[in-house]
């Protein structure tokens, strides 16, 4: 049997259901705008912010929020990080404030030898600077300087001047536990020259062509330096043509020295090495 009711009670129905409706609605909405505001809301969102439209790597921090105060802690610090961060976040509804703090992450060690070196897994490409000192006194340090000394050879006494032109480019860093530590390894290249300025032309006595690959690490004050390099050296063309010249010879040979560098409270330091040829 089926059953009809009148048109006012079939009216009636739906403006019922509509009131019910709109005050479901009006009840949950604050509710809704309140989850919008809560910290767990706030930690998707500013995640989702970090990933995918700055796109850090979600190793590379940390995101805690407490009552819309948002501490973001990164494992290496970037200027850069921190303008565009402040720039993102700043816009977003119930977030108070940003902290962002930086220190390294709890599993730095990563066993072996990194625990014995005390260094972290954090790594840099093409690093700036080297781990291991200058050694001012050494003659073989690729450097830039100018030097003038009275020198003796074969009963001749005369002015001269050593020159050298160098560097070290760093390729590859991994940091240490510490500031200022940790493990490289870079490529090194330099030129020394040596010229009798008593000649009329300032003659060329010898040139020495090095090219080499150190591996340098430092924890705290200590540092040591393990290199491999080749040497080519060539008399000049005036001193061959000099009166009693050497026999030329096409002189080139590689060695691996190493060396220890300790630093004192002075301005200088103390440092030892040995070498393999």
């Amino acid at each position: 049997m089926r059953l009809c009711l009148p048109p006012c009670l079939t009216i009636f129905g739906r403006l019922c259901l509509a009131a019910l409706c709109l005050i479901f609605l009006g009840s949950s909405s604050p509710a809704m705008a309140s989850n919008r505001t809560s910290d767990e809301f706030l930690t998707g969102y500013i995640a989702s912010i970090l990933e995918r439209d700055l796109l850090w790597k979600k190793e590379s921090y940390r995101l805690d929020i407490n009552n819309g105060m948002a501490v973001i802690t990164i494992f290496k610090d970037s200027r850069i990080r921190r303008r565009d961060t402040a720039k993102q976040l700043k816009a977003i509804d119930g977030l108070k404030g940003v902290e962002i703090v930086v220190r390294p992450p709890d599993n730095i060690k990563t066993g072996g030898i990194n625990d014995l070196l005390k260094i972290t897994s954090e790594a840099e490409v093409f690093p700036v600077g080297d781990f291991f000192k200058p050694l001012i006194a050494d003659p073989k340090q690729p450097q830039f300087f100018v030097s003038f000394d009275r020198f003796r050879s074969s009963g001749q006494e005369f002015t001269m001047a050593s020159v050298g032109f160098g560097e070290t480019f760093g390729m590859y860093r991994l940091l240490g536990e510490h500031e200022g530590n940790g493990l490289q390894i870079s490529l090194q290249g330099g030129l020394f020259a040596q010229f009798n300025m008593d000649a009329p032309s300032s003659d060329l006595i010898n040139a020495d062509y090095i090219i080499g690959i150190p591996l340098t690490y430092r924890h705290n004050d200590d540092s040591i330096r393990l290199r491999i390099y080749h040497q080519s050296s060539h008399l000049g063309d005036e001193f061959l043509q000099s009166v009693n010249p050497p026999e030329r010879i096409n002189l080139s040979y590689d060695t691996r020295p190493l060396n220890l560098s300790i630093h004192t409270n002075g301005p200088n330091g103390e440092y030892t090495g040995a070498a393999n040829t």
